[in-house]
């Protein structure tokens, strides 16, 4: 299709009979992906990626998505079904996987991330490239929009996968984060650094690089991504594929103490000098002597201890500042003399009881609060502290029946999340006249990557 959004239209139909286009997600003018169910487990959530078959590559891509089905890292989106079919006249192949919560690129329009959850994402990202390399696959579009959330798990899709090719004809570059060797139809495990590299940059920047058109002499990576990353995307993006960062090189970066490995061979141990038998007896005489002379003392202290002694002197008792009267304990009971004074309780003051609360009084107040639970995976790409405001409407018995976000806040995941626990919330009606009635609140939701909190208050009619 020539404008990605009028994929959107099939919304509602059916594609091979059993997977039902729920909601358009995006993608482009020759491929889309939507919001679908697990064939026969309408709660379990599913992502399809629908793309026009052309005849001549159709088998060839079908064996690619049967290869990527058989693969199986935690770091990697699961494909669990591959099909063709008929759209009107339309014929698509598809493909069935694991569905993502957000994307990379859904992040980066509102703000770049951190050098810290770069760090964090870096490893899962690098672990499952490697395990791709090491089965002889490239992934071929390492994007932000393929780098996806799925729980508390960063994972990269892998429906692009495929093998290494370097026939040298005819090819394709798309964007900056095709390597330049794609023109020529060269695909390797170095362009996958290429497009690690140009996604460095983005993710910390919020732009690509360079545009893709630009010559080599003036490439270059922004002053302001800070290292090691800008060195790591510096040496990744080099037009020589052999000059390229390798994973191994990036993650030595990212440690650089294991680059140094100290020495660990055990040192030699000190001589201990030998002492002849009269030094020793010199050092060991007087501590004996000094052990007969405390163990002596200690024995005479013993004997008189038990016995009052003219002699010695008695121990003072100094008698309490008088204080509040406090509960004694079991120990100080069965120990303690019997009080000869026994002070005068002070006589009961009666109040009068209050009186019962009228219907028409009753503010209403939160019966049931629920916090959203947030993935750590979410909870990574914060910064400070999302705010999001919902104005929730309950009915005489409590229940929520319509929610408004007033200020939804920068991101759609946590705009999203907050509407849904709004949702859940019950309150206890309002007394009017002695009748029970609806209430009005304004949930203020505050999302912060070490907590989640949630402010009710109640909004006047």
């Amino acid at each position: 299709m020539s404008n990605p959004e009028s994929w959107k239209t099939w919304e509602g139909r059916v594609v091979g009979g059993k997977f039902p286009l729920r909601q358009w997600l995006g993608g482009s003018d020759h491929s889309a992906v939507f919001l679908t169910d697990r064939h026969g487990h309408s709660d379990q959530k599913a992502a399809i990626k629908l793309i026009a078959e052309i005849p001549a590559e159709s088998e060839r891509q079908r064996a690619r998505w049967r290869v990527a089905a058989q693969l199986s890292h935690p770091n990697l989106i699961r494909i669990d079904e591959i099909g063709r079919c008929q759209m009107n006249d339309t014929s698509l192949l598809y493909v069935v996987m694991e569905y993502a919560e957000e994307d990379l690129s859904q992040i980066l329009p509102q703000r770049a991330l951190t050098a810290a959850e770069v760090t964090e994402m870096l490893p899962p990202l690098l672990d499952a490239l490697s395990y791709l390399h090491g089965k002889g696959l490239v992934h071929t579009r390492i994007k932000p929009s393929n780098v996806l959330a799925v729980g508390e798990l960063l994972k990269l899709s892998t429906d692009r996968a495929t093998a290494p090719a370097e026939s040298g004809g005819e090819g394709t570059r798309r964007d900056v984060y095709d390597a330049p060797e794609t023109a020529s139809g060269i695909v390797s495990a170095a362009g996958d650094m290429w497009s690690v590299g140009a996604m460095l940059v983005e993710a910390l920047t919020q732009k690509p690089p360079f545009a893709p058109e630009t010559s080599p002499r003036d490439r270059g990576v922004p002053a302001s991504v800070p290292e090691p990353f800008r060195g790591i995307a510096r040496e990744c993006l080099y037009d020589d594929p052999k000059r390229r960062c390798s994973i191994a090189d990036i993650k030595a970066r990212m440690q650089p103490a294991a680059r140094s490995v100290p020495d660990r061979t055990p040192l030699p141990a000190a001589p201990i000098p030998r002492r002849n038998d009269q030094s020793m007896w010199r050092i060991l005489i007087p501590i004996v002597i000094l052990l007969i002379f405390a163990l002596g003392v200690r024995a005479l202290y013993s004997a008189f201890a038990g016995k009052p002694s003219a002699d010695l002197p008695s121990k003072t008792e100094v008698a309490p500042v008088a204080s509040a009267p406090e509960k004694p304990t079991p120990a100080a009971r069965s120990t303690a003399p019997p009080a000869t004074v026994k002070a005068a309780a002070p006589p009961p003051v009666h109040q009068p009881p209050a009186p019962p609360k009228k219907a028409a009084d009753s503010p209403g107040e939160v019966l049931l609060r629920v916090v959203p639970d947030v993935p750590r995976s979410a909870k990574n790409t914060i910064t400070g502290t999302i705010k999001v405001d919902a104005r929730v409407e309950a009915d005489s018995s409590g229940k929520v029946t319509a929610v408004k976000l007033t200020s939804p806040g920068p991101s759609k995941y946590f705009a999203t999340l907050a509407e849904k626990t709004a949702r859940q919330w019950q309150f206890s009606p309002l007394g009017a006249d002695g009748r029970a009635t609806g209430s009005t609140w304004l949930l203020r939701f505050h999302f912060k990557r070490t907590s989640t909190q949630v402010d009710a208050s109640r909004v006047s009619r």
